[in-house]
């Protein structure tokens, strides 16, 4: 019996180092889709480069060297993404669309800096975005950094009391009693609808809309998390009373875990709510971040900074629900397979 376990450990062990081997010994293969995408970045770089412009574009030659970087290192990359790990596999799964992105950009550049069909200034060429990046970087990046410690500051308070709130109100029928016709009558308020009153009543405007994205996280959080503690199944409950079970730990162990996919729930549409209402209290009351740098820049007919900031607000939040979806996938992976969002 004790030469089970290691006979086993010893074929588990022997597997991946067999198939590591076999993939080593494997030659490398350009691949179709590799090419293409290379060919299409290619096709960028030559007509940025190759066409004449109609403007005066001073990173045009910029441009279409990471074009042509990128080109010329797909294939390659492409042919060995077996050997790459989470890399290749992420590179082989985004190939498609890395073709499709430059063909994109190879449409955007010839419809503005190439044949000008689109007029100038309130369409700029890709590499007039470029140079908005590298150019007005310390403006961007402060406003970048100023807008996510305004959006966290706000979104923690918001979700930390909704959830607070949304725990109290399912658990507790008196709290419910109170609380819900005020939800009721209260919550369904747009928060931009708070404004006039916020920066009013709060001493700052930093404050004012601290607590104007804290109220566009907290109703969603609020409301999510009653709903997820109220369906949680009453056996469980009868259960885990039979067996000793303290109120707090039917709230704590029984009730919040049950209600945590509801929870996630809120969470995800309190974010999208909350970046919207800073936008537009940026715009209205604080003097940095990319509300702000967004309306600077209209006013200034900067169109490719209102472009660049656009780009910088989809990738921010973007990648803060990414990192939302993340953190759900690992705080809820005891329920792998049955949260289909």
């Amino acid at each position: 019996m004790a030469s089970s376990p290691a006979s086993t450990t010893g074929v588990a062990a022997g597997v991946p180092r067999e198939v590591r081997r076999r993939a080593a010994d494997r030659l490398p293969v350009l691949s179709l889709r590799g090419l293409a995408a290379g060919a299409a970045w290619l096709a960028l770089a030559g007509a940025t480069y190759g066409l004449p412009e109609e403007g005066d574009f001073p990173y045009t030659v910029a441009f279409a060297t990471a074009a042509l970087a990128v080109g010329l290192a797909l294939p390659p990359a492409s042919a060995l993404s077996g050997r790459l790990g989470r890399v290749g596999v992420s590179l082989a799964y985004w190939t498609p669309w890395l073709a499709a992105l430059a063909l994109a950009f190879l449409a955007w550049e010839l419809i503005t800096a190439k044949f000008g069909l689109l007029p100038m200034p309130f369409f700029p060429p890709p590499q007039a975005i470029l140079e908005v990046f590298l150019e007005d970087w310390p403006k961007l990046g402060g406003s970048i950094l100023n807008s996510l410690k305004l959006l966290l500051g706000g979104y923690l308070i918001g979700a930390a009391l909704g959830f607070a709130a949304g725990v109290a109100i399912g658990w507790s029928k008196a709290v419910g009693y109170w609380a819900h016709p005020v939800l009721r009558f209260v919550g369904p308020l747009p928060a931009t609808a708070w404004l006039p009153l916020a920066f009013f009543v709060f001493p700052s405007s930093w404050s004012a809309s601290t607590f104007l994205v804290a109220l566009a996280t907290g109703f969603p959080v609020t409301v999510l998390t009653w709903s997820g503690v109220a369906g949680v199944n009453k056996a469980y409950f009868d259960v885990a009373r039979t067996l000793g079970a303290s109120p707090a730990f039917l709230v704590l162990r029984v009730a919040v875990p049950g209600a945590l996919p509801h929870v996630f729930v809120g969470l995800f549409m309190g974010l999208g709510g909350s970046f919207a209402v800073l936008v537009v209290a940026e715009m209205l009351g604080v003097k940095s971040g990319l509300g702000w740098y967004l309306q600077w820049a209209q006013g200034w007919a900067a169109y490719a900074n209102m472009y660049a900031a656009l780009i910088v607000m989809a990738l921010m939040c973007s990648g803060l629900i990414t990192l939302l979806f993340a953190v759900r996938d690992r705080v809820l992976s005891w329920q792998k397979g049955l949260v289909q969002w």
